[in-house]
C-alpha cells in the first residue's frame, strides 16, 4: 500500500530545467565559453559536484564553474522575478489531492536548500511538505540512493511504501536503488530502456499521478 509520495523538484514540480538550460547557454556566451544545450541536459538530475565534473570534462580543468554558475543563477532569478515560478501543470491539483487523502509528502532535490526554499516561496508552497531533503545536506547525490532514503526516513515510512516522482534518469536510478517505486515523468533528459524497465510507471504529466494512485488503491495494474 502506497502511503507516501516523494517529489523531485526541478523539471518535475517546476519547469525550471528549460530556464536553466537557457541561462547556462547565455552565461557561457557572456563569459566566452561554448556551453551547449546538450551538455547542460547531461547534468539534469545530478548534484552540484557531478555537474561541476561534467562541465570541467567538457571545458577543461581551468574552467571557472563557480563564476559561470553565479552568472547563470542571476539569469534564472531574473526570469522568476519577471515571470513568476514556472509551475508544472497539475502540481497544485495533485498536492491538494494528496493532502485530502492523507498521503505523506516530501521533496528530494539535488538543489541546495536555500534555492529550494526560494522556489517554494515563489510557488506559494513554503512549509507545505512533511519533509525536504536537499543536495547540500547529503554526502552522495543522485543516482546514489541517499537522498531518497533520507526523505523516506523523514516521512517515517519504508521505501517500499513510497512513490518517487522523477523526470531524470539519475533520479529514477536513485529511487530504484533506495527500494522505492519510481514513477517516470520525462522532461528534458531522454530515458533509455533500462530506465524505463526499472520504472514502476511512466506518465506524460503530473495529471496522471492521481489515476495511478487510485488504480494502486484498488489493487489494479499500473
Amino acid at each position: 500500500m502506497i502511503k507516501g509520495i516523494v517529489f523531485d523538484m526541478d523539471g518535475l514540480m517546476f519547469d525550471t530545467e528549460r530556464v536553466s538550460v537557457e541561462a547556462w547557454v547565455r552565461a557561457g556566451a557572456q563569459a566566452g565559453y561554448a556551453v551547449s544545450e546538450a551538455m547542460v541536459v547531461e547534468t539534469v538530475g545530478q548534484d552540484i559536484k557531478r555537474t561541476k565534473r561534467i562541465f570541467k570534462e567538457r571545458l577543461g580543468e581551468d574552467f571557472d564553474f563557480d563564476g559561470l554558475r553565479s552568472i547563470k543563477l542571476g539569469y534564472v532569478d531574473d526570469f522568476i522575478e519577471k515571470h513568476g515560478m514556472p509551475v508544472k501543470p497539475g502540481l497544485h491539483e495533485l498536492l491538494r489531492y494528496l493532502r485530502s487523502n492523507r498521503y505523506k509528502i516530501a521533496v528530494a532535490t539535488s538543489t541546495a536548500a536555500a534555492r529550494a526554499a526560494y522556489y517554494f516561496e515563489k510557488a506559494g508552497l513554503s512549509g507545505f511538505f512533511d519533509g525536504v531533503v536537499c543536495g547540500d545536506s547529503i554526502q552522495n547525490g543522485k543516482p546514489a540512493p541517499d537522498i531518497y532514503l533520507g526523505a523516506c526516513k523523514l516521512l517515517g515510512l519504508s521505501p517500499a511504501a513510497c512513490l518517487a516522482l522523477e523526470d531524470s534518469p539519475a533520479g529514477i536510478l536513485s529511487a530504484h536503488r533506495a527500494g522505492m517505486k519510481p514513477v517516470l515523468i520525462p522532461d528534458l533528459a531522454e530515458p533509455d530502456e533500462e530506465i524505463r524497465r526499472i520504472s514502476f510507471a511512466q506518465l506524460d504529466s503530473l495529471a496522471g499521478v492521481i489515476p495511478l494512485l487510485e488504480r494502486c488503491a484498488r489493487g489494479g495494474s499500473v
